[in-house]
């Protein structure tokens, strides 16, 4: 296999590039920080949120709840405060098989 390096992660993010990863709106990414106590961004003295690796894992578990299994804004929270390793357990998971199922179609179209 080659060799592929690690990709570098930022200490923080701003708002827009978490936008970008999870292909919502910023305007969405607000209110959902509103919403959800797990979101905390810290924010520098211009105000601009700056978002570390803790709110980027809570982010995709409030989108995998959200938009992947069609949960309510209701819904996920009591999920989130009764299932929290739960959930943090399946996303894993599930990352986990879409990165092999990834690296199995690169390996084919590769042969071809």
């Amino acid at each position: 296999m080659p060799y592929r390096e690690k990709k570098v992660e930022k200490l923080y993010y701003q708002i827009g590039e978490v936008s970008e990863m999870f292909s919502e709106p910023v305007s969405t990414i607000r209110f959902w920080e509103k919403e959800f106590d797990i979101l905390r961004p810290k924010k520098n003295n211009k105000g601009n949120r700056l978002f570390m690796q803790e709110d980027i894992k809570n982010l995709r578990l409030i989108h995998h709840l959200l938009r992947e299994r069609g949960m309510t804004l209701d819904g996920a929270k009591k999920y989130l405060k009764n299932n929290r390793d739960e959930t943090d357990y399946r996303l894993e998971i599930a990352d986990t098989l879409r990165n092999i199922r990834a690296m199995l179609v690169e390996i084919r179209d590769e042969i071809k």
